[in-house]
Protein backbone atom coordinates (compact mmCIF):
# COMPACT_ATOMS: atom_id res chain seq x y z
CA UNK A 1 0.00 0.00 0.00
CA UNK A 2 2.88 2.40 0.85
CA UNK A 3 4.08 2.63 -2.74
CA UNK A 4 0.67 3.97 -3.76
CA UNK A 5 0.52 6.67 -1.06
CA UNK A 6 1.79 10.20 -1.79
CA UNK A 7 2.82 12.55 1.05
CA UNK A 8 3.47 16.30 1.07
CA UNK A 9 5.57 17.72 3.92
CA UNK A 10 5.09 21.44 4.65
CA UNK A 11 7.51 22.96 7.18
CA UNK A 12 9.71 26.06 7.24
CA UNK A 13 12.54 24.16 8.96
CA UNK A 14 14.81 22.43 6.45
CA UNK A 15 16.06 19.89 9.01
CA UNK A 16 12.48 18.77 9.73
CA UNK A 17 11.67 18.45 6.04
CA UNK A 18 14.83 16.43 5.37
CA UNK A 19 14.27 14.09 8.30
CA UNK A 20 10.66 13.39 7.42
CA UNK A 21 11.50 13.05 3.74
CA UNK A 22 14.14 10.38 4.45
CA UNK A 23 11.88 8.48 6.90
CA UNK A 24 8.98 8.24 4.49
CA UNK A 25 11.09 7.50 1.41
CA UNK A 26 12.64 4.62 3.37
CA UNK A 27 9.14 3.36 4.18
CA UNK A 28 8.29 3.31 0.47
CA UNK A 29 6.03 6.38 0.17
CA UNK A 30 6.10 8.99 -2.61
CA UNK A 31 7.21 12.24 -0.93
CA UNK A 32 7.34 15.96 -1.88
CA UNK A 33 8.29 18.94 0.28
CA UNK A 34 7.39 22.63 0.54
CA UNK A 35 8.99 25.27 2.78
CA UNK A 36 5.85 27.40 3.23
CA UNK A 37 2.08 27.44 2.78
CA UNK A 38 2.17 29.45 -0.45
CA UNK A 39 4.49 26.93 -2.12
CA UNK A 40 2.43 24.03 -0.76
CA UNK A 41 -0.83 25.41 -2.20
CA UNK A 42 0.84 25.89 -5.57
CA UNK A 43 1.94 22.21 -5.55
CA UNK A 44 -1.48 20.96 -4.37
CA UNK A 45 -3.25 22.77 -7.22
CA UNK A 46 -1.28 20.74 -9.77
CA UNK A 47 -1.00 17.42 -7.95
CA UNK A 48 -3.19 15.41 -5.57
CA UNK A 49 -1.67 14.13 -2.31
CA UNK A 50 -3.11 11.43 -0.09
CA UNK A 51 -1.52 12.77 3.12
CA UNK A 52 -0.28 16.27 3.95
CA UNK A 53 1.82 16.99 7.05
CA UNK A 54 1.63 20.70 7.79
CA UNK A 55 3.42 22.74 10.46
CA UNK A 56 1.09 25.07 12.40
CA UNK A 57 3.56 27.92 12.89
CA UNK A 58 5.09 29.17 9.64
CA UNK A 59 5.96 32.65 8.33
CA UNK A 60 3.11 34.20 6.38
CA UNK A 61 0.10 31.89 6.17
CA UNK A 62 -0.11 29.47 9.11
CA UNK A 63 -0.89 25.75 8.93
CA UNK A 64 -4.52 26.08 9.98
CA UNK A 65 -5.36 28.54 7.23
CA UNK A 66 -3.41 26.44 4.73
CA UNK A 67 -5.41 23.41 5.83
CA UNK A 68 -8.71 25.17 5.12
CA UNK A 69 -7.55 26.16 1.64
CA UNK A 70 -6.24 22.67 0.88
CA UNK A 71 -9.63 21.19 1.78
CA UNK A 72 -11.30 23.56 -0.67
CA UNK A 73 -8.97 22.25 -3.40
CA UNK A 74 -9.02 18.54 -2.49
CA UNK A 75 -11.42 17.51 0.28
CA UNK A 76 -10.16 13.91 0.19
CA UNK A 77 -6.61 14.72 1.30
CA UNK A 78 -5.80 13.64 4.85
CA UNK A 79 -4.12 16.51 6.75
CA UNK A 80 -2.01 15.93 9.86
CA UNK A 81 -0.87 19.10 11.63
CA UNK A 82 2.52 19.41 13.34
CA UNK A 83 3.37 21.81 16.13
CA UNK A 84 6.10 22.45 18.63
CA UNK A 85 3.52 24.06 20.90
CA UNK A 86 1.42 21.36 22.51
CA UNK A 87 -1.58 23.61 22.70
CA UNK A 88 -4.89 21.83 23.25
CA UNK A 89 -6.75 24.78 21.74
CA UNK A 90 -4.71 24.62 18.56
CA UNK A 91 -5.16 20.88 18.24
CA UNK A 92 -8.92 21.08 18.86
CA UNK A 93 -9.28 23.83 16.26
CA UNK A 94 -7.37 21.76 13.72
CA UNK A 95 -9.58 18.74 14.34
CA UNK A 96 -12.72 20.90 14.13
CA UNK A 97 -11.55 22.10 10.73
CA UNK A 98 -11.32 18.49 9.58
CA UNK A 99 -7.70 17.56 10.29
CA UNK A 100 -7.13 13.82 10.63
CA UNK A 101 -4.86 14.17 13.69
CA UNK A 102 -2.01 16.23 15.11
CA UNK A 103 1.47 15.43 16.36
CA UNK A 104 3.91 17.44 18.49
CA UNK A 105 7.59 18.12 17.93
CA UNK A 106 10.05 16.58 18.53
CA UNK A 107 8.71 13.51 16.74
CA UNK A 108 9.13 9.90 17.74
CA UNK A 109 9.77 8.13 14.40
CA UNK A 110 7.80 5.04 15.47
CA UNK A 111 4.80 7.10 16.59
CA UNK A 112 4.81 9.08 13.36
CA UNK A 113 5.17 5.95 11.20
CA UNK A 114 2.26 4.38 13.08
CA UNK A 115 0.12 7.49 12.51
CA UNK A 116 0.91 7.50 8.79
CA UNK A 117 0.13 3.77 8.49
CA UNK A 118 -3.28 4.34 10.12
CA UNK A 119 -3.98 7.20 7.73
CA UNK A 120 -2.94 4.98 4.79
CA UNK A 121 -5.35 2.26 6.00
CA UNK A 122 -8.19 4.79 6.07
CA UNK A 123 -7.35 5.77 2.49
CA UNK A 124 -7.39 2.09 1.52
CA UNK A 125 -10.78 1.55 3.17
CA UNK A 126 -12.18 4.65 1.48
CA UNK A 127 -10.93 3.40 -1.89
CA UNK A 128 -12.48 -0.03 -1.31
CA UNK A 129 -15.75 1.60 -0.27
CA UNK A 130 -15.85 3.66 -3.45
CA UNK A 131 -15.15 0.53 -5.50
CA UNK A 132 -18.01 -1.27 -3.78
CA UNK A 133 -20.27 1.72 -4.35
CA UNK A 134 -19.39 1.67 -8.07
CA UNK A 135 -20.14 -2.06 -8.12
CA UNK A 136 -23.56 -1.43 -6.59
CA UNK A 137 -24.23 1.40 -9.01
CA UNK A 138 -23.26 -0.91 -11.88
CA UNK A 139 -26.31 -2.97 -10.95
CA UNK A 140 -28.32 -0.12 -12.43
CA UNK A 141 -26.85 -0.90 -15.82
CA UNK A 142 -28.87 -3.13 -18.12
CA UNK A 143 -26.21 -4.64 -20.36
CA UNK A 144 -27.95 -8.02 -20.33
CA UNK A 145 -30.96 -6.52 -22.10
CA UNK A 146 -29.75 -6.68 -25.67
CA UNK A 147 -31.38 -4.67 -28.41
CA UNK A 148 -31.15 -1.48 -30.44
CA UNK A 149 -34.47 -1.84 -32.23
CA UNK A 150 -37.06 0.87 -31.76
CA UNK A 151 -39.28 -1.64 -29.93
CA UNK A 152 -36.60 -2.41 -27.31
CA UNK A 153 -35.56 1.22 -26.94
CA UNK A 154 -39.18 2.01 -26.08
CA UNK A 155 -39.18 -0.78 -23.48
CA UNK A 156 -36.03 0.60 -21.86
CA UNK A 157 -37.56 4.07 -21.78
CA UNK A 158 -40.55 2.61 -19.96
CA UNK A 159 -38.22 0.87 -17.49
CA UNK A 160 -36.44 4.15 -16.80
CA UNK A 161 -39.74 5.99 -16.38
CA UNK A 162 -41.36 3.52 -13.97
CA UNK A 163 -38.27 2.49 -11.96
CA UNK A 164 -38.27 5.45 -9.58
CA UNK A 165 -41.94 5.02 -8.70
CA UNK A 166 -43.53 2.50 -6.33
CA UNK A 167 -46.30 1.62 -8.78
CA UNK A 168 -47.22 -1.99 -9.47
CA UNK A 169 -46.08 -3.26 -12.87
CA UNK A 170 -47.28 -6.10 -15.09
CA UNK A 171 -44.74 -7.26 -17.67
CA UNK A 172 -46.36 -9.10 -20.55
CA UNK A 173 -44.85 -11.01 -23.42
CA UNK A 174 -44.36 -14.44 -24.91
CA UNK A 175 -42.24 -17.09 -23.21
CA UNK A 176 -38.53 -16.48 -23.57
CA UNK A 177 -38.71 -12.74 -24.23
CA UNK A 178 -36.86 -11.82 -20.99
CA UNK A 179 -39.62 -10.65 -18.66
CA UNK A 180 -37.61 -11.41 -15.53
CA UNK A 181 -34.64 -9.42 -16.89
CA UNK A 182 -36.91 -6.41 -17.30
CA UNK A 183 -38.23 -6.88 -13.75
CA UNK A 184 -34.65 -6.92 -12.43
CA UNK A 185 -33.81 -3.80 -14.41
CA UNK A 186 -36.77 -1.99 -12.82
CA UNK A 187 -35.71 -3.08 -9.34
CA UNK A 188 -32.01 -2.28 -9.90
CA UNK A 189 -32.83 1.25 -11.04
CA UNK A 190 -35.23 1.94 -8.17
CA UNK A 191 -34.70 3.35 -4.69
CA UNK A 192 -35.30 -0.21 -3.42
CA UNK A 193 -32.17 -1.58 -5.12
CA UNK A 194 -30.28 -2.00 -1.83
CA UNK A 195 -32.99 -4.37 -0.59
CA UNK A 196 -33.77 -7.81 -2.05
CA UNK A 197 -35.74 -8.69 -5.12
CA UNK A 198 -37.60 -11.89 -4.25
CA UNK A 199 -38.85 -14.06 -7.12
CA UNK A 200 -41.78 -16.49 -6.96
CA UNK A 201 -42.64 -18.72 -9.93
CA UNK A 202 -46.36 -19.06 -9.28
CA UNK A 203 -47.03 -21.57 -12.05
CA UNK A 204 -44.66 -24.13 -10.53
CA UNK A 205 -46.50 -24.35 -7.18
CA UNK A 206 -49.81 -25.82 -6.05
CA UNK A 207 -52.26 -23.56 -4.22
CA UNK A 208 -51.22 -24.80 -0.75
CA UNK A 209 -47.50 -24.58 -1.50
CA UNK A 210 -47.88 -21.12 -3.02
CA UNK A 211 -49.75 -19.90 0.07
CA UNK A 212 -46.96 -21.16 2.35
CA UNK A 213 -44.31 -19.77 -0.02
CA UNK A 214 -45.84 -16.28 -0.09
CA UNK A 215 -47.01 -15.90 3.51
CA UNK A 216 -44.73 -18.30 5.40
CA UNK A 217 -45.96 -20.70 8.08
CA UNK A 218 -45.76 -21.38 11.77
CA UNK A 219 -44.33 -24.55 13.28
CA UNK A 220 -46.99 -27.27 13.29
CA UNK A 221 -49.26 -25.47 10.78
CA UNK A 222 -49.40 -28.65 8.70
CA UNK A 223 -47.70 -32.03 8.45
CA UNK A 224 -44.00 -31.49 7.89
CA UNK A 225 -43.94 -27.92 9.24
CA UNK A 226 -41.14 -28.56 11.74
CA UNK A 227 -40.19 -24.92 12.24
CA UNK A 228 -41.34 -21.35 11.60
CA UNK A 229 -40.64 -20.09 8.12
CA UNK A 230 -40.68 -16.59 6.67
CA UNK A 231 -42.74 -16.07 3.54
CA UNK A 232 -41.62 -14.29 0.40
CA UNK A 233 -43.63 -11.17 1.21
CA UNK A 234 -41.77 -10.91 4.52
CA UNK A 235 -38.39 -11.49 2.82
CA UNK A 236 -39.16 -8.72 0.32
CA UNK A 237 -39.59 -6.06 3.03
CA UNK A 238 -38.06 -2.84 1.69
CA UNK A 239 -37.50 -4.40 -1.72
CA UNK A 240 -39.43 -5.93 -4.59
CA UNK A 241 -41.41 -9.14 -5.00
CA UNK A 242 -41.58 -10.53 -8.53
CA UNK A 243 -44.56 -12.81 -9.18
CA UNK A 244 -43.90 -14.72 -12.39
CA UNK A 245 -46.78 -16.43 -14.23
CA UNK A 246 -49.35 -14.48 -12.20
CA UNK A 247 -52.12 -15.68 -14.52
CA UNK A 248 -51.87 -19.22 -13.12
CA UNK A 249 -52.90 -18.49 -9.51
CA UNK A 250 -56.20 -19.87 -8.19
CA UNK A 251 -59.29 -17.76 -7.36
CA UNK A 252 -58.60 -18.24 -3.62
CA UNK A 253 -55.01 -16.98 -3.99
CA UNK A 254 -56.26 -14.05 -6.07
CA UNK A 255 -58.41 -12.95 -3.11
CA UNK A 256 -55.52 -13.40 -0.66
CA UNK A 257 -53.13 -11.51 -2.92
CA UNK A 258 -55.56 -8.60 -3.34
CA UNK A 259 -55.91 -8.27 0.43
CA UNK A 260 -52.14 -8.24 0.93
CA UNK A 261 -51.62 -5.65 -1.78
CA UNK A 262 -54.22 -3.37 -0.24
CA UNK A 263 -53.05 -3.66 3.39
CA UNK A 264 -49.35 -4.59 2.98
CA UNK A 265 -49.94 -7.01 5.86
CA UNK A 266 -50.60 -10.74 6.17
CA UNK A 267 -50.68 -13.65 8.60
CA UNK A 268 -48.49 -16.72 8.29
CA UNK A 269 -50.21 -20.04 7.63
CA UNK A 270 -51.17 -21.43 11.04
CA UNK A 271 -50.44 -18.14 12.81
CA UNK A 272 -52.49 -15.28 14.18
CA UNK A 273 -49.96 -12.45 14.31
CA UNK A 274 -50.31 -9.78 11.62
CA UNK A 275 -47.01 -9.06 9.86
CA UNK A 276 -46.34 -5.79 8.02
CA UNK A 277 -44.09 -5.62 4.99
CA UNK A 278 -43.17 -2.74 2.69
CA UNK A 279 -42.68 -4.21 -0.78
CA UNK A 280 -43.21 -3.31 -4.40
CA UNK A 281 -44.89 -5.89 -6.62
CA UNK A 282 -43.92 -6.64 -10.21
CA UNK A 283 -45.76 -9.39 -12.09
CA UNK A 284 -45.15 -11.18 -15.36
CA UNK A 285 -47.41 -13.25 -17.58
CA UNK A 286 -47.60 -14.64 -21.08
CA UNK A 287 -51.39 -14.77 -20.81
CA UNK A 288 -53.95 -12.12 -21.74
CA UNK A 289 -55.15 -11.10 -18.26
CA UNK A 290 -57.75 -8.72 -19.65
CA UNK A 291 -59.32 -11.55 -21.60
CA UNK A 292 -59.15 -13.75 -18.49
CA UNK A 293 -61.03 -11.02 -16.60
CA UNK A 294 -63.72 -10.96 -19.32
CA UNK A 295 -63.99 -14.75 -19.13
CA UNK A 296 -64.27 -14.66 -15.33
CA UNK A 297 -60.94 -16.43 -14.72
CA UNK A 298 -59.13 -13.49 -13.13
CA UNK A 299 -60.48 -10.95 -10.64
CA UNK A 300 -61.08 -7.53 -12.15
CA UNK A 301 -60.17 -5.68 -8.93
CA UNK A 302 -56.86 -7.58 -8.68
CA UNK A 303 -56.14 -6.91 -12.35
CA UNK A 304 -56.50 -3.15 -11.89
CA UNK A 305 -54.51 -3.25 -8.64
CA UNK A 306 -51.61 -4.92 -10.45
CA UNK A 307 -51.93 -3.29 -13.86
CA UNK A 308 -50.96 0.27 -12.89
CA UNK A 309 -48.19 0.13 -15.50
CA UNK A 310 -48.04 -2.45 -18.29
CA UNK A 311 -44.77 -3.12 -20.12
CA UNK A 312 -45.02 -5.39 -23.15
CA UNK A 313 -41.85 -7.15 -24.28
CA UNK A 314 -41.91 -7.62 -28.06
CA UNK A 315 -41.18 -11.09 -29.49
CA UNK A 316 -38.14 -11.62 -31.69
CA UNK A 317 -40.22 -11.61 -34.88
CA UNK A 318 -41.06 -7.96 -34.14
CA UNK A 319 -37.43 -6.96 -33.66
CA UNK A 320 -35.44 -9.08 -36.10
CA UNK A 321 -32.77 -6.37 -36.35
CA UNK A 322 -31.70 -7.37 -32.81
CA UNK A 323 -30.90 -10.97 -33.82
CA UNK A 324 -27.23 -10.26 -34.81
CA UNK A 325 -26.68 -8.44 -31.48
CA UNK A 326 -28.17 -11.32 -29.50
CA UNK A 327 -26.16 -13.89 -31.46
CA UNK A 328 -22.94 -11.96 -30.82
CA UNK A 329 -23.76 -11.60 -27.11
CA UNK A 330 -24.42 -15.32 -26.61
CA UNK A 331 -21.36 -16.36 -28.61
CA UNK A 332 -19.16 -14.27 -26.31
CA UNK A 333 -21.02 -15.50 -23.22
CA UNK A 334 -20.66 -19.21 -23.95
CA UNK A 335 -17.19 -19.10 -25.47
CA UNK A 336 -16.02 -17.33 -22.31
CA UNK A 337 -17.82 -19.74 -19.96
CA UNK A 338 -16.30 -22.71 -21.85
CA UNK A 339 -12.81 -21.12 -21.76
CA UNK A 340 -12.66 -21.01 -25.55
CA UNK A 341 -11.60 -18.29 -27.94
CA UNK A 342 -14.50 -16.20 -29.15
CA UNK A 343 -15.41 -17.38 -32.66
CA UNK A 344 -17.39 -15.57 -35.38
CA UNK A 345 -20.55 -16.82 -37.04
CA UNK A 346 -20.50 -17.58 -40.75
CA UNK A 347 -22.54 -14.94 -42.69
CA UNK A 348 -24.67 -17.65 -44.33
CA UNK A 349 -25.56 -19.09 -40.92
CA UNK A 350 -26.41 -15.64 -39.55
CA UNK A 351 -28.59 -14.88 -42.55
CA UNK A 352 -30.49 -18.12 -42.01
CA UNK A 353 -31.03 -17.25 -38.35
CA UNK A 354 -32.41 -13.85 -39.37
CA UNK A 355 -35.07 -15.66 -41.45
CA UNK A 356 -36.24 -17.79 -38.53
CA UNK A 357 -39.25 -16.65 -36.47
CA UNK A 358 -37.87 -17.98 -33.15
CA UNK A 359 -41.13 -18.94 -31.42
CA UNK A 360 -39.02 -19.52 -28.29
CA UNK A 361 -37.68 -15.95 -28.59
CA UNK A 362 -34.43 -14.96 -26.84
CA UNK A 363 -34.32 -18.24 -24.91
CA UNK A 364 -34.36 -20.16 -28.21
CA UNK A 365 -31.55 -18.05 -29.67
CA UNK A 366 -29.46 -18.66 -26.55
CA UNK A 367 -30.13 -22.40 -26.70
CA UNK A 368 -29.19 -22.62 -30.40
CA UNK A 369 -25.96 -20.66 -29.96
CA UNK A 370 -24.90 -22.71 -26.93
CA UNK A 371 -25.60 -25.92 -28.83
CA UNK A 372 -23.69 -24.69 -31.90
CA UNK A 373 -20.63 -23.88 -29.81
CA UNK A 374 -20.77 -27.28 -28.09
CA UNK A 375 -21.25 -29.40 -31.22
CA UNK A 376 -19.20 -27.29 -33.62
CA UNK A 377 -15.44 -27.74 -33.72
CA UNK A 378 -14.42 -25.21 -36.35
CA UNK A 379 -13.09 -21.68 -36.25
CA UNK A 380 -16.57 -20.30 -36.91
CA UNK A 381 -20.19 -21.25 -36.28
CA UNK A 382 -21.52 -22.70 -39.51
CA UNK A 383 -24.91 -23.57 -40.95
CA UNK A 384 -24.44 -27.26 -40.21
CA UNK A 385 -24.02 -26.50 -36.47
CA UNK A 386 -27.73 -25.64 -36.23
CA UNK A 387 -30.69 -28.08 -36.25
CA UNK A 388 -31.66 -27.01 -39.74
CA UNK A 389 -34.18 -29.66 -40.74
CA UNK A 390 -36.87 -28.96 -38.13
CA UNK A 391 -36.57 -25.39 -37.06
CA UNK A 392 -35.42 -23.15 -39.90
CA UNK A 393 -37.00 -22.64 -43.28
CA UNK A 394 -34.85 -23.58 -46.28
CA UNK A 395 -34.05 -20.26 -47.96
CA UNK A 396 -33.07 -22.06 -51.18
CA UNK A 397 -36.79 -22.68 -51.92
CA UNK A 398 -37.93 -20.19 -54.59
CA UNK A 399 -41.58 -21.18 -55.20
CA UNK A 400 -44.06 -19.39 -52.91
CA UNK A 401 -46.26 -22.50 -52.85
CA UNK A 402 -43.32 -24.65 -51.84
CA UNK A 403 -42.27 -22.13 -49.23
CA UNK A 404 -45.81 -22.01 -47.80
CA UNK A 405 -46.04 -25.79 -47.80
CA UNK A 406 -42.76 -26.18 -45.88
CA UNK A 407 -43.76 -23.52 -43.38
CA UNK A 408 -47.15 -25.12 -42.70
CA UNK A 409 -45.48 -28.52 -42.19
CA UNK A 410 -43.03 -26.91 -39.78
CA UNK A 411 -45.82 -25.36 -37.68
CA UNK A 412 -48.00 -28.51 -37.75
CA UNK A 413 -45.07 -30.63 -36.58
CA UNK A 414 -44.21 -28.11 -33.90
CA UNK A 415 -47.72 -28.33 -32.43
CA UNK A 416 -47.97 -32.10 -33.02
CA UNK A 417 -50.72 -31.53 -35.60
CA UNK A 418 -53.03 -29.75 -33.17
CA UNK A 419 -55.13 -27.90 -35.76
CA UNK A 420 -56.42 -25.17 -33.42
CA UNK A 421 -52.96 -24.23 -32.07
CA UNK A 422 -51.36 -24.47 -35.51
CA UNK A 423 -54.04 -22.26 -37.09
CA UNK A 424 -53.58 -19.71 -34.32
CA UNK A 425 -49.79 -19.71 -34.85
CA UNK A 426 -50.27 -19.29 -38.60
CA UNK A 427 -52.89 -16.58 -37.97
CA UNK A 428 -55.52 -18.27 -40.12
CA UNK A 429 -58.81 -19.96 -39.23
CA UNK A 430 -59.19 -23.73 -38.95
CA UNK A 431 -61.10 -24.07 -42.26
CA UNK A 432 -58.30 -22.30 -44.16
CA UNK A 433 -55.70 -24.56 -42.56
CA UNK A 434 -57.71 -27.70 -43.45
CA UNK A 435 -57.94 -26.48 -47.05
CA UNK A 436 -54.14 -25.89 -47.16
CA UNK A 437 -53.49 -29.37 -45.76
CA UNK A 438 -55.76 -30.90 -48.40
CA UNK A 439 -54.26 -28.78 -51.19
CA UNK A 440 -50.68 -29.79 -50.41
CA UNK A 441 -51.56 -33.36 -49.46
CA UNK A 442 -49.97 -33.01 -46.03
CA UNK A 443 -49.99 -35.89 -43.56
CA UNK A 444 -48.50 -36.43 -40.11
CA UNK A 445 -45.22 -38.32 -40.05
CA UNK A 446 -45.80 -41.72 -38.50
CA UNK A 447 -43.30 -42.68 -35.83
Amino acid sequence: MADKISILIVDDEESVRDSLYNWFIEDGYHVDCAENAKKALSIVESKNFDIILADIKMPGMDGLEMHRRIKSINKDSIVIVMTAFASVDTAVQALKDGAYDYITKPFDPDDLSHLIRNAAKQISLTTENEALKEKVISLENIEDIIGQSEAMINVLKEVQSVAQTNSSVIITGESGTGKELIARAIHSNSSRKFFPMVTVHCGALSEDLLESELFGHEKGAFTGAMFNRKGRFEMADGGTIFLDEIGTISPKMQIELLRVLESKSFVRVGGNKEIKSDFRVICATNRDLKQMVEEGNFREDLFYRLNVVNIRIPPIRERTEDIPLLVDYFIKKYCTSMSRDVIPIDPAALNRLKEHEFPGNVREIENMIERAIVVGNGKAIRLKDFPMGKNIIDSSVESLDELEKKHIIQILNKYTWNISRSAKALKVDRVTLYNKIKRYGLKPIKE
